[in-house]
């Protein structure tokens, strides 16, 4: 877990605050105190203050046992526990631009707030671990963004139960009830980047999408077939390969799609790390971008407007969408509603050198 200034001068406040009283009840739920959860339980009335303050120190099958009896019991503390001046910012990968144009966006919010970022990697997973939660728990953070990843539905009960907001930034899937999100127009912009295709003459078209269980993945496969249905050109099954967003598919599957009998004139991919495997794979078969083949990429990261030629592709506001989800957070620890529970932002083609007429 890593430190980012939110403000200059301002340093993050780890404090907790002391034990619930033993005698302390439940709002609306009458009779209903800590002795009487512990009792339920089978554990002492120290252990449930414990799980209720989000100390660290207690097991996680106590945790979980004792969580279980307060959700049953409908127990709320009287009081909201003060948070700390922090946003935990949880991301599946911290590597490459992604990553950092999510972290600039919460910064712009955060630092006008005068709250500090703490960062959680996943290394590649979408799901935190155990003892993630039990470190939020401890730090009472104001809130948490989740950035393409999300925590578990006991997770999210147990941040719920201490009033620690969580909203998700590009969800890899869809959303529980309650669960606030900030996505992109993903079906929008695999319909523009495809229609640009169509629209230069192009009619066999690759699509090398992430993986199918993301749910921005599938969006932009969809808005793909959308544009070639309206267009009344057959998608070719061949031409549809399923990736990873990671570099080594676009290489890979560009390989095998250049070794077809009749191969593509156009690839679009659903990410840009994709894109980049398919300038190598064309690079390696001696053909040209965008002569021989036309790239249209996805995110408009710093770097597609540096690759030689420069990529074509749709722009996914990521740092205003982080900078949404901060505002969210925000709002939400001081008790506001919100206007809506899901937030999509646009996306927009941004048209470069990469793509244009085929030669055949």
């Amino acid at each position: 877990m890593t430190a980012v200034p939110g403000a200059p001068g301002r340093s993050a406040a780890m404090t907790s605050t002391g034990n619930s009283s033993q005698g302390n009840s439940a709002t609306g739920v009458p009779g209903i105190t800590i002795a009487r959860i512990a009792e339920l339980a089978g554990v002492s009335a120290a252990t449930v203050s414990k799980v209720i303050n989000g100390h660290a120190e207690v097991a996680a099958h106590t945790r979980a046992l004792v969580e279980g009896v307060l959700r049953e019991q409908g127990y709320r503390r009287q009081k909201k526990v003060s948070s700390s001046p922090l946003v935990d910012v949880v991301l599946h990968e911290l590597a490459g631009a992604y990553s950092i144009e999510v972290i600039r966006g919460v910064e712009r919010v955060a630092g006008e707030h005068g709250l500090t970022i703490t960062l959680t990697e996943l290394h590649g997973r979408h799901t935190p671990g155990r003892s993630w939660v039990d470190g939020v728990l401890a730090r009472r953070p104001t809130g948490v963004i989740a950035v393409f990843a999300g925590p578990t539905a006991a997770q999210h009960d147990q941040l719920r139960s201490r009033d620690i907001p969580v909203v998700l930034v590009d969800p890899t899937g869809e959303p529980a009830h309650g669960v606030p999100s900030v996505g992109a127009e993903n079906w929008s912009g695999g319909l523009a980047a495809t229609r640009h295709l169509l629209e230069l003459g192009h009619r066999r078209i690759g699509v090398i999408t992430g993986p199918h269980d993301m749910l921005s993945s599938r969006a932009r496969l969809d808005g793909y077939r959308a544009a070639m249905d309206a267009a009344g050109v057959p998608a070719d099954p061949d031409l549809v390969r399923e990736g990873r967003f990671l570099s080594a598919d676009g290489l890979h599957h560009t390989r095998e799609l250049l070794r077809l009998p009749d191969p593509p004139t156009a690839v679009f991919t659903c990410n840009e790390s994709e894109a980049l495997g398919v300038y190598q794979a064309v690079h390696e078969a001696g053909l040209r971008i965008p002569d021989d083949l036309s790239v249209v990429g996805f995110d408009d990261l710093p770097s597609a407007q540096w690759l030689i030629p420069a990529l074509t592709t749709v722009r996914q506001p990521l740092s205003d969408m982080a900078a949404t989800a901060t505002g969210m957070v925000i709002d939400l620890a001081q008790g506001k509603d919100l206007p809506q529970n899901r937030l999509v932002l646009s996306t927009e083609l941004v048209v470069r050198a990469s793509t244009a007429p085929p030669r055949r």
